[in-house]
């Protein structure tokens, strides 16, 4: 047993004695925190703490003689290296939405036995669920006992990091109309209260931003809004007098993080509240008074949010501008490295690159973290290279690089792959099929309300046609100066849901794959806004109602080095000319000046016609 295993195994150890102390026979560990986040702050991090996988999606499960993760295909090779000595089982799950962890409970606990999880982290719609399966295999679910507090003797506390205002212009609309707006739809759906949990949801509507977790500008809070006010729940010290002031001038009151389980109890008998089964916790709603009406509904500003503006779409516009110049700058000196004999590793693209984007207008820092994977490790969809374990690029084959920038007027996604030395026509066959599935969905018209999932067949269809498939979803939507994963859209094989409906102003990414375990991985993304289609004057009054198109935002070369020519169509190849001739239009302006001519030389290189 290594020093890098043991941990782990006497953190399981210690966690199996602490449920025989409790009398229970297993725990959930889901990867969520009291706002069931996608990143979370470290105090929220027990999944990753006692196994040892750094995944952002996991769910894990200890038994008194067991432990298993669940994962899904975007992290098998991570997780089968990472859980490697420990005892812990990976069970391969088709898709991180999958529910395989919960039958595994109600098939593997005894009748009788208890099994423990944190209500205050699990989800009100994933415990209905589980509660449902367990009283059906007679198995006993306690939510109010968090096990891992006393076997964690050092857990992280609340982050401290201060909050501030997203301001104008890049903040377009103001925090009283957005609070006008929710509460609009509080109306509709007959409540006079409203809860919200959801991080980005509350920094939109409130125009704050934070850093109490990576990547994503929010900070931890709970929102109460009634019909004329609201209460900001938020760990003291974290706004100063003047932001305090402007939120009192909107009706928003502030009081202290942990207070809001106790107004939720203090709520009238003959309340009405809004909460979005999704996006709150069944540990908050088990404290919502007796008596009070709850409305279950998908959170209107999840709605709201999603849907950018005229003048968010403007500066959208102007952010993938500003990171397409740093992606240019960057693949510039790249490439000259590599040129000159140099062997940069994993390592230090994600140190350039990160470098070339703060030198950039209105740049507030990476929106994740950066995946830079060369020849097999690009075939892991989520890996990240680590000073302890990462790939020297040099050699023959391909580099993938999928990075993203938080700005003051957006949010942005990019995946590209460069050729490394000389490709092999595998390789080439293999980038060819996926630019033509993003191509095939950045090109699509549909009817306006269409379900997101019902595009994903467009993007998958050529690797389809070639007995390929990929095992992450094909598209996320996107935030504004938010999370760079946002719904209530998602081009994937999810079950449709009426809120998946594309609506005009959305940000949604487009980026199938194909991984090649210890090979080779290819993914090219784009990030694509939703936009009216101008009715054909013959059809205007035929009754077929709005369509809506894609306009692709993302601006940085396609490599073409990569292409196999022959398998692509020529309106495909007319497609990739038109985008690299308004990368290029877009791009030149801001690489002029002697500091830029190399980038600017790259950039005339790379988007030259096929």
């Amino acid at each position: 047993m290594d020093t890098r295993t043991s941990p782990i195994r006497l953190r399981i150890s210690h966690l199996q004695d602490e449920l025989k102390n409790r009398g229970a026979h297993a725990v959930l560990v889901p990867s969520a925190d009291p706002h069931l986040s996608e990143y979370l702050p470290q105090r929220w991090q027990a999944r990753e703490w006692l196994s040892g996988f750094t995944g952002s999606m996991a769910t894990l499960v200890v038994t008194l003689d067991q432990a298993a993760l669940f994962a899904d295909s975007r992290y098998w090779v991570q997780a089968e290296a990472e859980l490697q000595g420990t005892g812990i089982e990976l069970v391969k799950i088709a898709t991180g939405t999958s529910a395989a962890h919960v039958d595994w409970l109600a098939r593997r606990v005894p009748q009788g036995q208890t099994v423990l999880v944190d209500g205050q982290v699990l989800g009100l719609a994933a415990a209905q669920s589980l509660r449902r399966a367990l009283d059906a295999a007679g198995v006993v679910l306690r939510t109010d006992i968090d096990p891992i507090n006393a076997i964690w003797p050092d857990r992280p506390g609340l982050p401290t990091e201060p909050i501030y205002a997203h301001l104008p212009p890049q903040a377009t609309q103001s925090r009283a109309a957005k609070l006008a707006w929710v509460r609009q739809a509080m109306a509709k759906h007959g409540a006079a209260l409203h809860f919200v949990s959801t991080v980005d949801d509350i920094a939109w509507i409130t125009n704050l931003r934070g850093s109490d977790v990576h990547y994503n500008p929010v900070f931890l809070a709970h929102l109460l809004i009634d019909m004329t006010g609201a209460t900001l729940f938020v760990a003291p010290n974290k706004l100063d007098a003047a932001l305090v002031q402007a939120l009192g001038a909107d009706g928003v009151k502030v009081k202290a993080y942990d207070q809001a389980p106790a107004a939720l109890l203090g709520l009238p008998a003959n309340g009405t509240l809004l909460v979005d089964p999704k996006r709150i916790t069944y540990g908050l709603r088990e404290c919502v008074a007796a008596g009070c009406q709850v409305i279950e509904a998908i959170n209107p500003s999840t709605l709201l949010k999603s849907r950018k503006n005229a003048q968010e779409a403007a500066f959208v516009r102007e952010a993938m501008m500003e990171d397409g110049a740093a992606m240019c700058e960057f693949y510039a000196a790249f490439e000259a490295a590599l040129a000159a004999g140099q062997t940069p590793t994993e390592i230090d693209v994600d140190t350039w690159l990160s470098a070339a984007r703060a030198k950039r207008k209105g740049f507030m820092g990476l929106s994740f973290s950066t995946i830079a994977g060369f020849n097999a490790n690009g075939a892991m969809p989520h890996y990240r290279a680590t000073p302890e374990s990462h790939a020297t690029i040099q050699g023959d084959g391909m580099l993938l690089i999928d990075s993203g920038g938080q700005y003051l007027g957006g949010t942005t996604d990019i995946t590209r792959v460069w050729p490394i030395g000389t490709v092999s026509a595998a390789m080439k066959r293999d980038y060819t099929l996926v630019l033509k599935g993003t191509m095939n969905l950045s090109r699509a018209r549909f009817p306006r309300g269409t379900l997101s999932p019902m595009l994903d067949a467009l993007a998958r269809a050529p690797l389809w046609e070639q007995g390929i498939d990929f095992g992450h979803g094909t598209g996320h939507g996107v935030g504004y100066f938010l999370a760079v994963h946002e719904g209530p859209q998602s081009i994937s094989k999810a079950v449709p849901e009426p809120q998946m409906a594309f609506e005009p102003g959305m940000i949604t990414s487009i980026e199938p794959g194909v991984y090649r375990a210890g090979q080779w991985g290819v993914r090219i993304e784009n990030l694509v806004l939703t936009v009216p289609v101008q009715a054909d004057p013959a059809d205007a009054d035929a009754g077929f109602g709005d369509f809506l198109a894609f306009e692709t935002l993302t601006l940085c070369p396609i490599d073409t080095r990569c292409i196999e020519r022959s398998l692509l169509r020529i309106d495909e190849v007319d497609w990739l000319n038109s985008y690299h001739a308004t990368v290029r239009e877009r791009l030149s302006p801001l690489l002029q000046g002697t500091e830029s001519q190399a980038a600017l030389q790259w950039l005339m290189a790379r988007t030259q016609a096929l």
